[in-house]
């Protein structure tokens, strides 16, 4: 595992190695609460940035 960090911290634009099971939660639990009620038909990915590159 710690031979794979540094190679996947490369692939993100922050610097983490990879996106922890609490940071997709985090987002999930954003969407169900009622500060995102508006928001519809939008992806919201958790991905560190990988996207970007």
């Amino acid at each position: 595992m710690e031979d794979a960090r540094a190679g996947c911290a490369d692939q993100n634009l922050i610097p983490v190695s990879w996106v922890e099971l609490e940071d997709v939660s985090n987002a999930l639990l954003f969407l169900a609460s009622d500060e995102a009620r508006y928001i519809t038909g939008a992806a919201l990915p958790v991905d560190a940035g990988s996207m970007q590159k």
